[in-house]
């Protein structure tokens, strides 16, 4: 895909992967929208050219409230990319439902929800694409954060189900698979990080190049072991 005047959604795009892809589809030419919950971050990327929307994708209204944000402005291409994390550990504590409810939103039923109402508008395009940012833990869940990885499993398999009724030709479904990136939410982790402006690479090259998945670094070793054994896949989640 030619990105030069590509209009795009991004969700999440005011720090870590979201905010490196941001500025890396500019740097090719498209026109791109940003969302986050950070007013101060937004404010600097709006300094720097980029439309921001202020949108909590947790629930239901403020997904309604980014889509009437949105209008019925033209789309070339949507990334799924906002997330968010949950604590979830019966070792450690008991876990907030509310909190779970939340993650599951953002993580899963923002996106379907995203995807549901824009599709039409992205089917009127020449060529238009979409991008549900996943996770190497939707394969190999660690036992941490189980509505986390829950979360990013579903969101795998509904990407490839949207890919066979609706992928074609001149509409790309894409699923990004990321290892653990170097951002604000895996600040506390101690493994090895990919920089996120490397991911966000990856992520872009796979959109130019039409690809229908992108397995990101060490999460292409991840899907070689998942292969042959889960069990050993999830002990290497577990290291990496």
């Amino acid at each position: 895909m030619e990105l030069t005047e590509k209009v795009v959604l991004l969700t999440g795009g005011s720090a870590g992967i979201g905010r490196e892809m941001a500025w890396q589809l500019k740097g090719k030419g498209a026109v791109v929208v940003v969302t986050g919950r950070n007013e101060e971050r937004l404010a600097a990327l709006r300094k720097d050219g980029f439309v921001a929307v202020a949108a909590d994708l947790s629930n239901a209204a403020g997904v309604d409230a980014l889509l009437d944000a949105w209008g019925d402005r033209e789309l070339d291409i949507l990334i799924n990319n906002a997330g968010q994390g949950v604590d979830h550990d019966f070792r450690e504590h008991k876990p907030d439902p509310d909190a779970a409810d939340d993650c599951i939103y953002a993580n899963l039923n923002a996106p379907i929800r995203l995807i549901t109402a824009l599709l039409p508008r992205l089917h009127k395009r020449p060529e238009a694409a979409i991008i549900n940012v996943t996770s190497g833990l939707a394969i190999a869940p660690n036992a941490g954060s189980p509505v986390y990885c829950a979360t990013k499993a579903g969101l795998r398999s509904y990407t490839q189900a949207l890919r066979a009724q609706v992928g074609g030709a001149n509409f790309n479904i894409i699923e990004a698979l990321p290892p653990v990136v170097d951002t604000q939410m895996t600040a506390s982790l101690k493994n090895k990080k990919m920089p996120a402006d490397e991911c966000a690479r990856q992520i872009i090259a796979a959109l130019e190049n039409d690809k229908d998945e992108v397995n990101i670094g060490m999460v292409k070793v991840l899907k070689r072991m998942h292969s042959v054994s889960p069990a050993a896949a999830r002990k290497f989640m577990i290291r990496f």
